[in-house]
Protein backbone atom coordinates (compact mmCIF):
# COMPACT_ATOMS: atom_id res chain seq x y z
CA UNK A 1 0.00 0.00 0.00
CA UNK A 2 0.96 3.68 -0.84
CA UNK A 3 -0.14 7.10 -1.20
CA UNK A 4 0.24 8.66 -4.29
CA UNK A 5 3.20 10.57 -3.79
CA UNK A 6 4.68 7.28 -3.41
CA UNK A 7 5.19 7.29 -0.09
CA UNK A 8 5.19 3.49 1.30
CA UNK A 9 2.49 2.47 4.15
CA UNK A 10 2.93 -1.28 4.23
CA UNK A 11 5.34 -3.45 1.95
CA UNK A 12 7.05 -0.85 0.16
CA UNK A 13 10.38 -0.74 -1.53
CA UNK A 14 10.38 -4.63 -2.21
CA UNK A 15 10.92 -5.06 1.82
CA UNK A 16 8.01 -7.31 4.02
CA UNK A 17 7.05 -5.69 7.17
CA UNK A 18 6.03 -7.62 10.19
CA UNK A 19 1.86 -8.19 11.01
CA UNK A 20 1.26 -5.05 13.27
CA UNK A 21 -0.38 -1.14 12.96
CA UNK A 22 1.35 1.25 10.35
CA UNK A 23 -0.22 5.30 9.76
CA UNK A 24 -1.00 6.17 6.81
CA UNK A 25 -3.72 8.46 4.74
CA UNK A 26 -4.90 10.33 7.88
CA UNK A 27 -5.62 6.62 9.67
CA UNK A 28 -4.35 3.84 11.15
CA UNK A 29 -3.95 0.67 9.35
CA UNK A 30 -3.89 -2.78 11.02
CA UNK A 31 -1.82 -5.51 8.85
CA UNK A 32 -2.09 -9.36 9.34
CA UNK A 33 -0.49 -11.81 7.42
CA UNK A 34 -1.59 -15.38 8.50
CA UNK A 35 1.39 -18.79 9.08
CA UNK A 36 2.28 -19.29 5.86
CA UNK A 37 2.70 -22.93 6.36
CA UNK A 38 -0.21 -23.74 9.00
CA UNK A 39 -3.00 -21.66 7.34
CA UNK A 40 -4.18 -21.07 3.78
CA UNK A 41 -5.88 -17.60 4.57
CA UNK A 42 -4.65 -14.76 2.73
CA UNK A 43 -3.13 -10.85 3.92
CA UNK A 44 -5.59 -8.74 5.03
CA UNK A 45 -5.58 -4.94 6.68
CA UNK A 46 -7.86 -3.15 8.52
CA UNK A 47 -8.53 0.91 9.34
CA UNK A 48 -11.53 2.34 10.94
CA UNK A 49 -10.96 5.74 8.86
CA UNK A 50 -11.73 7.99 7.66
CA UNK A 51 -8.73 8.16 5.14
CA UNK A 52 -7.78 11.63 3.47
CA UNK A 53 -6.01 10.91 0.70
CA UNK A 54 -6.47 8.57 -2.26
CA UNK A 55 -4.03 5.00 -1.12
CA UNK A 56 -3.26 2.67 -4.10
CA UNK A 57 -2.85 -1.29 -3.00
CA UNK A 58 -1.40 -3.47 -4.80
CA UNK A 59 -0.68 -7.02 -5.17
CA UNK A 60 2.63 -8.99 -6.19
CA UNK A 61 1.35 -12.72 -7.04
CA UNK A 62 3.40 -15.96 -8.42
CA UNK A 63 0.41 -18.13 -8.80
CA UNK A 64 -2.70 -17.46 -10.09
CA UNK A 65 -4.50 -14.02 -8.83
CA UNK A 66 -6.26 -15.43 -5.39
CA UNK A 67 -8.65 -12.43 -6.19
CA UNK A 68 -9.50 -9.66 -3.27
CA UNK A 69 -11.87 -9.22 -0.76
CA UNK A 70 -13.11 -6.05 0.51
CA UNK A 71 -15.42 -3.81 2.29
CA UNK A 72 -16.03 -0.47 2.80
CA UNK A 73 -18.41 2.42 4.82
CA UNK A 74 -19.75 5.66 3.72
CA UNK A 75 -21.71 7.81 5.47
CA UNK A 76 -25.71 7.63 4.71
CA UNK A 77 -28.19 9.99 4.76
CA UNK A 78 -30.47 8.74 6.92
CA UNK A 79 -28.45 10.46 9.82
CA UNK A 80 -29.67 9.46 13.59
CA UNK A 81 -29.38 12.96 15.97
CA UNK A 82 -26.69 11.89 18.90
CA UNK A 83 -28.91 13.39 21.54
CA UNK A 84 -31.36 10.28 20.98
CA UNK A 85 -28.71 7.87 22.00
CA UNK A 86 -28.63 8.54 25.54
CA UNK A 87 -32.10 8.21 25.92
CA UNK A 88 -32.83 5.05 24.44
CA UNK A 89 -33.75 2.50 26.64
CA UNK A 90 -31.70 -0.81 26.48
CA UNK A 91 -33.90 -3.42 24.08
CA UNK A 92 -35.48 -0.75 21.99
CA UNK A 93 -34.45 -0.74 18.00
CA UNK A 94 -32.02 1.42 17.06
CA UNK A 95 -32.54 1.90 13.27
CA UNK A 96 -34.69 -0.82 12.64
CA UNK A 97 -32.39 -3.20 14.33
CA UNK A 98 -32.41 -4.43 17.73
CA UNK A 99 -28.90 -3.24 19.19
CA UNK A 100 -27.55 -5.08 22.24
CA UNK A 101 -26.89 -3.33 25.70
CA UNK A 102 -23.75 -1.27 25.07
CA UNK A 103 -24.49 0.76 21.98
CA UNK A 104 -23.34 -1.85 19.14
CA UNK A 105 -24.44 -4.64 17.10
CA UNK A 106 -22.18 -7.99 16.24
CA UNK A 107 -21.23 -7.78 12.32
CA UNK A 108 -20.71 -10.54 10.31
CA UNK A 109 -17.35 -11.64 9.73
CA UNK A 110 -15.43 -10.50 7.23
CA UNK A 111 -12.89 -11.88 4.49
CA UNK A 112 -10.40 -14.25 6.50
CA UNK A 113 -12.05 -13.60 9.90
CA UNK A 114 -11.32 -10.37 10.40
CA UNK A 115 -13.41 -8.12 11.79
CA UNK A 116 -14.04 -4.26 10.68
CA UNK A 117 -15.35 -1.39 12.68
CA UNK A 118 -17.07 1.92 11.78
CA UNK A 119 -17.28 5.19 13.91
CA UNK A 120 -20.78 6.46 14.11
CA UNK A 121 -20.35 10.25 14.04
CA UNK A 122 -23.82 11.83 14.01
CA UNK A 123 -25.44 9.26 11.50
CA UNK A 124 -25.59 5.63 11.21
CA UNK A 125 -23.59 4.13 8.52
CA UNK A 126 -24.20 2.40 5.01
CA UNK A 127 -22.16 -0.74 4.19
CA UNK A 128 -21.06 -1.72 1.21
CA UNK A 129 -19.01 -4.94 0.33
CA UNK A 130 -18.09 -6.92 -2.47
CA UNK A 131 -20.16 -9.37 -1.16
CA UNK A 132 -23.15 -8.45 0.34
CA UNK A 133 -24.12 -5.28 2.78
CA UNK A 134 -23.18 -6.42 6.18
CA UNK A 135 -24.12 -4.26 9.77
CA UNK A 136 -21.49 -2.71 11.65
CA UNK A 137 -21.54 -1.92 15.12
CA UNK A 138 -22.13 1.92 16.23
CA UNK A 139 -19.36 3.22 18.95
CA UNK A 140 -20.23 4.18 22.34
CA UNK A 141 -20.42 8.17 22.49
CA UNK A 142 -17.62 8.18 25.10
CA UNK A 143 -14.81 6.22 23.43
CA UNK A 144 -13.17 8.38 21.46
CA UNK A 145 -11.00 8.33 18.12
CA UNK A 146 -7.28 8.42 18.73
CA UNK A 147 -7.36 10.38 15.39
CA UNK A 148 -8.26 13.43 14.23
CA UNK A 149 -12.57 13.70 14.76
CA UNK A 150 -14.50 14.40 11.56
CA UNK A 151 -15.64 18.14 11.60
CA UNK A 152 -18.22 17.46 9.04
CA UNK A 153 -21.22 16.65 11.28
CA UNK A 154 -25.20 16.23 10.06
CA UNK A 155 -27.28 18.86 10.87
CA UNK A 156 -29.01 18.53 13.96
CA UNK A 157 -32.55 19.50 14.66
CA UNK A 158 -32.74 23.05 16.57
CA UNK A 159 -33.83 23.28 19.90
CA UNK A 160 -35.19 25.81 21.92
CA UNK A 161 -32.86 25.32 24.85
CA UNK A 162 -29.73 26.71 23.07
CA UNK A 163 -28.38 29.99 24.51
CA UNK A 164 -25.85 31.70 26.08
CA UNK A 165 -26.27 30.08 28.82
CA UNK A 166 -23.75 27.33 27.12
CA UNK A 167 -20.11 27.52 25.37
CA UNK A 168 -17.69 24.47 24.20
CA UNK A 169 -15.35 23.72 26.89
CA UNK A 170 -12.01 21.39 25.79
CA UNK A 171 -12.65 18.16 28.13
CA UNK A 172 -9.23 16.34 27.92
CA UNK A 173 -7.41 15.20 24.64
CA UNK A 174 -7.59 11.93 22.30
CA UNK A 175 -5.16 9.26 23.00
CA UNK A 176 -1.68 9.47 21.53
CA UNK A 177 -1.19 7.62 18.33
CA UNK A 178 1.96 6.29 19.58
CA UNK A 179 3.09 5.11 22.94
CA UNK A 180 6.36 6.54 21.80
CA UNK A 181 8.56 7.98 18.86
CA UNK A 182 6.45 11.05 18.70
CA UNK A 183 2.80 10.70 18.20
CA UNK A 184 -0.23 12.87 17.70
CA UNK A 185 -3.50 13.65 19.97
CA UNK A 186 -6.21 16.43 19.69
CA UNK A 187 -8.71 18.00 21.98
CA UNK A 188 -11.66 17.07 23.04
CA UNK A 189 -14.12 19.94 22.91
CA UNK A 190 -17.98 19.45 24.66
CA UNK A 191 -20.77 21.44 24.58
CA UNK A 192 -21.17 22.03 28.94
CA UNK A 193 -23.12 24.41 31.07
CA UNK A 194 -21.52 28.09 32.21
CA UNK A 195 -22.82 27.41 35.46
CA UNK A 196 -22.69 23.89 36.39
CA UNK A 197 -20.17 22.24 33.80
CA UNK A 198 -22.07 19.76 32.93
CA UNK A 199 -22.15 18.00 29.43
CA UNK A 200 -25.12 18.53 27.55
CA UNK A 201 -25.89 17.64 23.82
CA UNK A 202 -24.05 20.08 20.80
CA UNK A 203 -27.58 21.11 19.84
CA UNK A 204 -27.64 23.53 22.91
CA UNK A 205 -24.14 24.91 22.02
CA UNK A 206 -23.27 26.94 18.80
CA UNK A 207 -21.91 24.65 16.22
CA UNK A 208 -20.31 27.42 14.53
CA UNK A 209 -18.50 28.39 17.22
CA UNK A 210 -17.14 25.08 18.10
CA UNK A 211 -12.78 25.43 18.22
CA UNK A 212 -11.05 23.11 15.69
CA UNK A 213 -8.88 20.81 17.91
CA UNK A 214 -5.24 21.47 16.74
CA UNK A 215 -2.79 18.46 16.37
CA UNK A 216 -0.39 17.84 19.54
CA UNK A 217 2.82 16.12 19.59
CA UNK A 218 3.04 13.13 22.24
CA UNK A 219 5.00 10.94 23.64
CA UNK A 220 8.36 12.43 21.83
CA UNK A 221 11.00 10.21 23.33
CA UNK A 222 12.19 7.74 21.19
CA UNK A 223 11.04 3.66 20.98
CA UNK A 224 13.81 1.28 21.86
CA UNK A 225 15.27 -0.40 19.53
CA UNK A 226 14.40 -4.18 18.52
CA UNK A 227 15.77 -6.72 15.53
CA UNK A 228 13.69 -6.58 12.54
CA UNK A 229 13.44 -9.92 11.40
CA UNK A 230 13.18 -10.79 7.73
CA UNK A 231 11.62 -13.97 6.07
CA UNK A 232 14.48 -16.77 5.68
CA UNK A 233 15.98 -17.54 2.23
CA UNK A 234 14.95 -21.22 0.18
CA UNK A 235 17.04 -23.59 1.32
CA UNK A 236 20.81 -24.02 -0.49
CA UNK A 237 20.10 -27.85 -1.48
CA UNK A 238 17.23 -29.36 -2.60
CA UNK A 239 18.10 -32.27 -0.75
CA UNK A 240 20.49 -33.27 2.00
CA UNK A 241 21.44 -30.58 4.52
CA UNK A 242 21.55 -27.34 3.55
CA UNK A 243 21.55 -23.75 4.91
CA UNK A 244 19.01 -20.92 4.80
CA UNK A 245 19.58 -17.19 5.88
CA UNK A 246 17.39 -14.30 6.70
CA UNK A 247 18.07 -10.84 7.09
CA UNK A 248 18.29 -9.03 11.02
CA UNK A 249 18.20 -5.37 11.06
CA UNK A 250 18.41 -3.33 14.05
CA UNK A 251 15.54 -0.72 13.68
CA UNK A 252 13.85 1.98 16.06
CA UNK A 253 10.47 3.51 15.11
CA UNK A 254 10.43 7.56 15.54
CA UNK A 255 7.54 10.22 13.91
CA UNK A 256 5.71 7.08 12.90
CA UNK A 257 8.89 6.28 10.50
CA UNK A 258 10.97 2.59 10.96
CA UNK A 259 14.69 3.58 10.71
CA UNK A 260 17.86 1.18 10.52
CA UNK A 261 20.12 2.32 13.08
CA UNK A 262 23.34 1.23 14.41
CA UNK A 263 23.28 -2.67 15.64
CA UNK A 264 24.72 -1.74 19.17
CA UNK A 265 21.51 0.10 19.98
CA UNK A 266 19.84 -3.36 19.99
CA UNK A 267 22.15 -5.31 22.18
CA UNK A 268 19.92 -5.12 25.13
CA UNK A 269 18.39 -8.07 23.57
CA UNK A 270 19.62 -10.91 22.05
CA UNK A 271 20.10 -10.91 18.61
CA UNK A 272 18.35 -13.38 16.36
CA UNK A 273 19.75 -16.41 14.43
CA UNK A 274 20.52 -15.05 10.79
CA UNK A 275 21.59 -18.63 9.56
CA UNK A 276 19.82 -22.43 9.79
CA UNK A 277 20.48 -25.08 9.27
CA UNK A 278 17.58 -27.30 6.74
CA UNK A 279 17.01 -30.14 5.01
CA UNK A 280 14.08 -30.98 2.26
CA UNK A 281 14.59 -34.67 1.96
CA UNK A 282 17.23 -37.17 1.96
CA UNK A 283 20.10 -36.99 -0.87
CA UNK A 284 20.45 -40.19 -3.39
CA UNK A 285 23.83 -41.59 -3.39
CA UNK A 286 26.42 -42.28 -5.78
CA UNK A 287 27.50 -45.91 -5.93
CA UNK A 288 30.42 -47.74 -7.92
CA UNK A 289 28.42 -51.17 -9.33
CA UNK A 290 32.15 -52.60 -10.92
CA UNK A 291 35.79 -52.77 -10.77
CA UNK A 292 37.84 -50.75 -13.17
CA UNK A 293 38.00 -51.98 -16.33
CA UNK A 294 41.42 -53.18 -17.99
CA UNK A 295 43.37 -50.73 -19.85
CA UNK A 296 42.12 -50.51 -23.19
CA UNK A 297 46.03 -50.35 -24.17
CA UNK A 298 48.90 -52.95 -23.51
CA UNK A 299 51.37 -50.17 -23.50
CA UNK A 300 51.53 -46.43 -23.86
CA UNK A 301 48.58 -44.04 -22.34
CA UNK A 302 44.77 -45.73 -22.91
CA UNK A 303 41.67 -45.97 -20.81
CA UNK A 304 39.68 -47.66 -18.09
CA UNK A 305 36.05 -47.65 -17.25
CA UNK A 306 33.61 -48.60 -14.14
CA UNK A 307 29.96 -48.78 -13.70
CA UNK A 308 28.75 -45.46 -11.57
CA UNK A 309 25.08 -45.11 -10.35
CA UNK A 310 22.51 -43.23 -8.85
CA UNK A 311 21.12 -44.97 -5.63
CA UNK A 312 17.78 -43.99 -4.11
CA UNK A 313 17.96 -44.38 0.14
CA UNK A 314 15.74 -47.62 -0.46
CA UNK A 315 18.29 -49.34 -2.70
CA UNK A 316 16.48 -48.51 -6.44
CA UNK A 317 18.59 -46.94 -9.46
CA UNK A 318 16.90 -43.25 -10.27
CA UNK A 319 18.49 -40.52 -12.78
CA UNK A 320 21.95 -39.15 -12.05
CA UNK A 321 20.28 -35.93 -11.52
CA UNK A 322 18.72 -37.14 -8.41
CA UNK A 323 22.76 -37.18 -7.33
CA UNK A 324 24.83 -34.43 -6.78
CA UNK A 325 26.77 -34.01 -9.69
CA UNK A 326 29.91 -32.23 -7.88
CA UNK A 327 30.74 -35.50 -6.32
CA UNK A 328 29.97 -37.98 -8.93
CA UNK A 329 32.85 -40.21 -9.20
CA UNK A 330 34.87 -40.99 -12.70
CA UNK A 331 33.64 -43.55 -14.69
CA UNK A 332 36.40 -43.46 -17.16
CA UNK A 333 39.88 -42.31 -16.57
CA UNK A 334 43.47 -42.54 -18.17
CA UNK A 335 45.55 -45.37 -18.19
CA UNK A 336 49.24 -45.68 -18.51
CA UNK A 337 50.92 -48.96 -19.16
CA UNK A 338 54.43 -47.34 -19.76
CA UNK A 339 56.53 -47.27 -22.81
CA UNK A 340 55.21 -49.36 -25.30
CA UNK A 341 57.47 -52.80 -25.08
CA UNK A 342 59.46 -54.53 -28.04
CA UNK A 343 58.77 -58.18 -29.43
CA UNK A 344 61.01 -60.23 -31.24
CA UNK A 345 59.29 -61.27 -35.03
CA UNK A 346 60.66 -64.37 -36.36
CA UNK A 347 60.15 -65.82 -40.19
CA UNK A 348 59.52 -69.89 -40.44
CA UNK A 349 63.06 -72.13 -40.61
CA UNK A 350 64.23 -72.54 -44.39
CA UNK A 351 63.60 -76.08 -46.27
CA UNK A 352 66.96 -76.13 -47.44
CA UNK A 353 70.19 -77.31 -45.51
CA UNK A 354 73.29 -75.47 -46.45
CA UNK A 355 75.45 -78.53 -47.26
CA UNK A 356 74.45 -80.64 -49.86
CA UNK A 357 76.45 -83.20 -48.18
CA UNK A 358 77.98 -83.45 -44.20
CA UNK A 359 77.49 -80.82 -41.82
CA UNK A 360 74.85 -77.75 -42.32
CA UNK A 361 72.39 -75.04 -41.20
CA UNK A 362 69.23 -74.10 -41.79
CA UNK A 363 68.29 -70.10 -41.17
CA UNK A 364 65.27 -68.01 -40.35
CA UNK A 365 65.49 -63.98 -39.79
CA UNK A 366 64.49 -62.75 -36.63
CA UNK A 367 63.85 -58.66 -35.81
CA UNK A 368 63.25 -57.42 -32.67
CA UNK A 369 60.19 -54.13 -33.51
CA UNK A 370 57.76 -52.04 -31.60
CA UNK A 371 54.58 -52.99 -30.74
CA UNK A 372 52.11 -51.07 -32.32
CA UNK A 373 47.96 -51.10 -30.83
CA UNK A 374 48.11 -54.36 -28.89
CA UNK A 375 46.18 -56.71 -26.83
CA UNK A 376 49.17 -58.52 -25.58
CA UNK A 377 50.88 -58.16 -22.37
CA UNK A 378 54.43 -57.70 -23.80
CA UNK A 379 57.36 -57.20 -22.40
CA UNK A 380 60.75 -55.89 -23.52
CA UNK A 381 62.73 -57.77 -25.88
CA UNK A 382 65.70 -58.31 -23.99
CA UNK A 383 68.63 -60.67 -24.45
CA UNK A 384 66.46 -63.77 -25.19
CA UNK A 385 67.04 -63.61 -28.96
CA UNK A 386 65.77 -66.21 -30.97
CA UNK A 387 68.34 -68.38 -32.62
CA UNK A 388 68.79 -67.47 -36.61
CA UNK A 389 70.43 -71.26 -37.08
CA UNK A 390 69.97 -74.43 -36.49
CA UNK A 391 72.41 -77.58 -37.36
CA UNK A 392 71.26 -79.94 -40.16
CA UNK A 393 73.14 -82.93 -42.05
CA UNK A 394 72.24 -84.20 -45.59
CA UNK A 395 75.61 -87.28 -45.30
CA UNK A 396 78.99 -88.31 -45.75
CA UNK A 397 80.91 -86.67 -48.85
CA UNK A 398 83.77 -88.77 -50.76
CA UNK A 399 86.84 -87.65 -53.02
CA UNK A 400 90.65 -87.18 -53.18
CA UNK A 401 92.36 -84.63 -51.40
CA UNK A 402 90.96 -81.07 -52.62
CA UNK A 403 89.40 -78.41 -50.97
CA UNK A 404 85.61 -79.67 -50.67
CA UNK A 405 83.28 -76.50 -50.57
CA UNK A 406 79.90 -77.03 -49.47
CA UNK A 407 76.83 -76.27 -51.27
CA UNK A 408 76.15 -72.48 -50.61
CA UNK A 409 73.28 -71.47 -48.01
CA UNK A 410 70.26 -70.44 -49.00
CA UNK A 411 70.52 -66.35 -48.83
CA UNK A 412 70.26 -64.67 -45.14
CA UNK A 413 67.42 -63.22 -46.11
CA UNK A 414 64.50 -63.81 -48.79
CA UNK A 415 65.01 -60.62 -50.80
CA UNK A 416 67.23 -57.84 -51.23
CA UNK A 417 70.71 -58.25 -50.09
CA UNK A 418 72.01 -60.58 -47.84
CA UNK A 419 75.03 -63.33 -47.36
CA UNK A 420 75.69 -66.85 -48.08
CA UNK A 421 77.93 -69.24 -46.19
CA UNK A 422 79.72 -72.80 -47.05
CA UNK A 423 81.82 -75.50 -45.36
CA UNK A 424 85.35 -75.36 -46.94
CA UNK A 425 87.40 -78.46 -45.88
CA UNK A 426 90.51 -80.55 -46.75
CA UNK A 427 89.48 -84.02 -47.75
CA UNK A 428 90.69 -87.07 -49.47
CA UNK A 429 88.04 -88.95 -51.01
CA UNK A 430 88.16 -92.61 -51.23
CA UNK A 431 85.76 -94.25 -53.52
CA UNK A 432 83.04 -94.42 -51.16
CA UNK A 433 84.07 -92.11 -48.49
CA UNK A 434 85.65 -88.73 -47.70
CA UNK A 435 88.40 -88.41 -44.97
CA UNK A 436 88.83 -85.34 -43.85
CA UNK A 437 92.50 -84.14 -43.44
CA UNK A 438 94.01 -80.79 -41.62
CA UNK A 439 93.81 -77.39 -43.68
CA UNK A 440 97.94 -77.24 -44.05
CA UNK A 441 97.32 -80.56 -46.50
CA UNK A 442 95.28 -78.80 -48.70
CA UNK A 443 97.43 -75.36 -48.78
CA UNK A 444 99.21 -75.45 -52.12
CA UNK A 445 95.57 -75.63 -53.55
CA UNK A 446 93.42 -72.17 -53.69
CA UNK A 447 90.84 -72.06 -50.91
CA UNK A 448 87.86 -71.52 -52.17
CA UNK A 449 85.84 -68.77 -50.33
CA UNK A 450 83.20 -69.56 -47.22
CA UNK A 451 80.79 -66.80 -47.93
CA UNK A 452 79.56 -64.60 -50.61
CA UNK A 453 76.74 -61.80 -50.85
CA UNK A 454 73.44 -62.66 -52.33
CA UNK A 455 70.32 -61.27 -54.02
CA UNK A 456 67.82 -63.23 -54.60
CA UNK A 457 64.81 -60.52 -55.51
CA UNK A 458 63.45 -57.69 -54.84
CA UNK A 459 61.63 -57.42 -51.22
CA UNK A 460 58.14 -57.20 -51.88
CA UNK A 461 57.13 -58.44 -48.29
CA UNK A 462 56.54 -61.09 -45.81
CA UNK A 463 54.52 -62.25 -42.51
CA UNK A 464 56.16 -61.74 -38.74
CA UNK A 465 55.01 -62.84 -36.19
CA UNK A 466 55.50 -62.61 -32.28
CA UNK A 467 55.42 -65.27 -29.91
CA UNK A 468 51.96 -66.76 -28.48
CA UNK A 469 51.02 -64.86 -25.10
CA UNK A 470 49.66 -66.55 -21.98
CA UNK A 471 46.03 -67.92 -21.68
CA UNK A 472 43.41 -65.35 -21.41
CA UNK A 473 41.92 -68.00 -18.27
CA UNK A 474 43.27 -70.91 -16.60
CA UNK A 475 40.34 -73.18 -17.29
CA UNK A 476 36.82 -73.94 -19.06
CA UNK A 477 38.45 -72.02 -22.63
CA UNK A 478 40.18 -69.16 -23.22
CA UNK A 479 42.32 -67.66 -25.96
CA UNK A 480 46.18 -66.82 -26.52
CA UNK A 481 47.02 -64.58 -29.13
CA UNK A 482 50.32 -62.79 -30.99
CA UNK A 483 51.20 -60.37 -33.07
CA UNK A 484 51.41 -61.28 -36.82
CA UNK A 485 52.93 -58.18 -39.12
CA UNK A 486 53.23 -57.55 -42.60
CA UNK A 487 56.71 -56.28 -43.49
CA UNK A 488 58.55 -55.00 -46.30
CA UNK A 489 62.64 -54.41 -47.47
CA UNK A 490 63.13 -51.90 -45.47
CA UNK A 491 61.37 -53.67 -42.08
CA UNK A 492 58.76 -51.07 -42.21
CA UNK A 493 54.74 -51.78 -42.18
CA UNK A 494 53.00 -52.93 -46.28
CA UNK A 495 50.39 -54.81 -47.15
CA UNK A 496 51.85 -56.75 -49.72
CA UNK A 497 51.69 -59.99 -47.85
CA UNK A 498 49.47 -62.60 -49.64
CA UNK A 499 46.41 -62.59 -47.21
CA UNK A 500 45.71 -66.55 -47.33
CA UNK A 501 49.50 -67.13 -45.82
CA UNK A 502 49.15 -64.70 -43.22
CA UNK A 503 49.54 -67.15 -39.81
CA UNK A 504 46.52 -67.65 -36.89
CA UNK A 505 46.58 -64.72 -34.81
CA UNK A 506 44.63 -65.87 -31.96
CA UNK A 507 43.76 -69.71 -31.01
CA UNK A 508 41.57 -71.28 -27.75
CA UNK A 509 43.47 -72.94 -25.01
CA UNK A 510 43.00 -74.32 -21.35
CA UNK A 511 39.72 -76.04 -22.11
CA UNK A 512 39.33 -78.32 -19.16
CA UNK A 513 36.95 -77.21 -16.77
CA UNK A 514 37.20 -75.22 -13.37
CA UNK A 515 37.04 -76.15 -9.55
CA UNK A 516 34.78 -73.56 -7.82
CA UNK A 517 36.02 -72.56 -4.64
CA UNK A 518 33.35 -72.65 -1.46
CA UNK A 519 33.22 -70.19 0.95
CA UNK A 520 32.74 -71.55 4.22
CA UNK A 521 31.35 -68.11 5.94
CA UNK A 522 29.00 -67.22 3.35
CA UNK A 523 25.69 -68.51 4.39
CA UNK A 524 22.36 -66.91 4.22
CA UNK A 525 21.14 -66.44 8.12
CA UNK A 526 17.45 -65.54 7.31
CA UNK A 527 14.95 -67.62 5.73
CA UNK A 528 13.08 -64.64 3.90
CA UNK A 529 16.34 -64.08 1.68
CA UNK A 530 14.47 -64.06 -1.46
CA UNK A 531 12.52 -61.03 0.03
CA UNK A 532 16.14 -58.63 0.32
CA UNK A 533 17.39 -59.61 -3.07
CA UNK A 534 13.60 -58.72 -4.45
CA UNK A 535 13.51 -55.15 -2.67
CA UNK A 536 17.54 -54.68 -3.76
CA UNK A 537 19.33 -54.47 -0.68
CA UNK A 538 22.06 -56.11 -1.31
CA UNK A 539 23.85 -53.28 -1.99
CA UNK A 540 24.22 -52.67 1.58
CA UNK A 541 27.07 -53.97 3.31
CA UNK A 542 24.23 -55.54 6.21
CA UNK A 543 22.17 -57.35 3.94
CA UNK A 544 25.02 -58.24 2.02
CA UNK A 545 26.63 -60.02 4.86
CA UNK A 546 23.23 -61.63 6.50
CA UNK A 547 21.86 -63.09 3.27
CA UNK A 548 25.31 -63.72 1.76
CA UNK A 549 24.70 -66.92 -0.78
CA UNK A 550 21.63 -65.52 -2.18
CA UNK A 551 23.06 -61.90 -3.05
CA UNK A 552 26.60 -63.21 -4.68
CA UNK A 553 24.12 -65.43 -6.58
CA UNK A 554 22.04 -62.53 -7.96
CA UNK A 555 25.79 -60.67 -8.46
CA UNK A 556 27.30 -63.52 -10.18
CA UNK A 557 24.37 -63.89 -12.22
CA UNK A 558 24.73 -60.12 -12.71
CA UNK A 559 28.39 -60.18 -13.66
CA UNK A 560 27.51 -63.30 -16.23
CA UNK A 561 25.05 -61.01 -18.07
CA UNK A 562 27.22 -58.00 -17.91
CA UNK A 563 30.34 -60.59 -19.29
CA UNK A 564 28.06 -61.93 -22.38
CA UNK A 565 27.61 -58.30 -23.65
Amino acid sequence: MRSRSGRSIINGNWAIDRPGKYEGGGTMFTYKRPNEISSTAGESFLAEGPTNEILDVYMIHQQPNPGVHYEYVIMGSNAISPQVLPHRRPGEPFNGQLVPEGGSQQEGEGKEGDEEKADVHGGAPEIFTSESAQTFPVRHPDRFSPHRPDNVVPPAPQTPRRSRDHNWKQLGTTECSTTCGKGSQYPIFRCVNRNTHEEVPESYCDLSMKPTPEEEPCNIFPCPAFWDIGEWSECSKTCGLGMQHRQVLCRQVYANRSLTVQPYRCQHLEKPETTSTCQLKICSEWQIRTDWTSCSVPCGVGQRTRDVKCVSNIGDVVDDEECNMKLRPNDIENCDMGPCAKSWFLTEWSERCSAECGAGVRTRSVVCMTSHVSSLPLEGCGNNRPVEATPCDNGPCTGEVEWFAGSWSQCSIECGSGTQQREVICVRKNADTFEVLDPYECSFLERPPSQQSCHLKPCGAKWFNTEWSMCSKSCQGGFRVREVRCLSDEMTLSNLCDPQLKPEEKESCNPQDCVPEVDENCKDRYYNCNVVVQARLCVYNYYKTACCVSCTRVANRHSGFLGSR
